[in-house]
């Protein structure tokens, strides 16, 4: 099975975290969360609070702290190998041209370079125009949409996106969630944003983080990307950020 541009929609996992994370010797926080398999997740939550190192401690990656708990995925198989992820940064190499970031991954595993799928992706973007260009080039903009090609790139059950749109006009931010969640489909997605308008559009899952631990807030029941008119998706944006604002009084 097979989306709009040719992905393979794959078998994909949910993910389990269960623990307290320490900074210093103090705690920031104590978590227990669930990545349902096949679905959106938007992780909501002031500044600080530790939504990034949620990503970085199932990824494995450096934290600065300390962990103790567990980090399972359903299918018992781990992790590693099998998650792409777009950091805040674009992260995209400066000596490389638009079209070679977008085949990295690729070109690092020796494999064959997909560049009918890359151009597809770079043209999706908006960026064919600038496919031989090196990022310094680029529009902060522009670079994020690069990057989110890179990671649309990659075919692997889980995707983790740190903040993916947030350097984006409103159009075109909803352009690339359509798209994102057009490629995505059947994936494991993990999507750290501070935009309610954005869970309320293409969370199927959404949790607020706080040092407490973490909140299920009621999500629309329509399929996403959800029209940001529907009287649903505007009562959850408008509630949601009631909440955060209050929150973080």
């Amino acid at each position: 099975m097979a989306n709009g541009i040719g992905w393979r929609v794959t078998s994909s996992p949910g993910i389990s975290l269960h623990g307290q994370h320490r900074i210093n010797g103090s705690v920031l926080f104590d978590a227990d969360l669930c990545l349902p398999g096949g679905m959106w997740t938007c992780l909501l939550g002031k500044s600080g609070v530790g939504k990034s190192t949620i990503l970085r401690l199932i990824l494995g990656l450096q934290t600065g702290g300390n962990f103790h708990g567990t980090i399972a995925a359903t299918d018992r198989v781990p992790l590693d190998g099998r998650i792409s992820y777009m950091a805040q940064s674009d992260l995209l190499l400066p000596w490389l041209t638009v079209l070679q970031n977008t085949v990295i991954g690729a070109k690092l595993r020796g494999e064959v370079a997909d560049t009918v799928r890359a151009k597809e992706l770079l043209h999706r973007v908006g960026l064919t125009d600038h496919i031989d260009k090196t990022p310094t080039a680029l529009s902060g903009g522009m670079r994020q949409r690069a990057a989110l090609a890179r990671t649309l790139m990659e075919d692997r059950p889980v995707v983790f996106l740190d903040e993916p749109f947030s350097a984006l006009d409103a159009s075109t931010r909803a352009d690339m969630q359509e798209l994102a969640t057009e490629v995505l489909v059947g994936k494991t997605i993990l999507l750290v944003t501070h935009d309610p308008s954005e869970a309320a559009r293409i969370g199927d899952q959404i949790l607020v983080m706080s040092p407490e631990g973490v909140q299920h807030w009621p999500a629309p029941g329509n399929t996403i990307p959800r029209d940001l008119n529907e009287p649903s998706v505007i009562d959850c944006q408008t509630r949601l950020l009631e909440h955060l604002r209050g929150h973080q009084a």
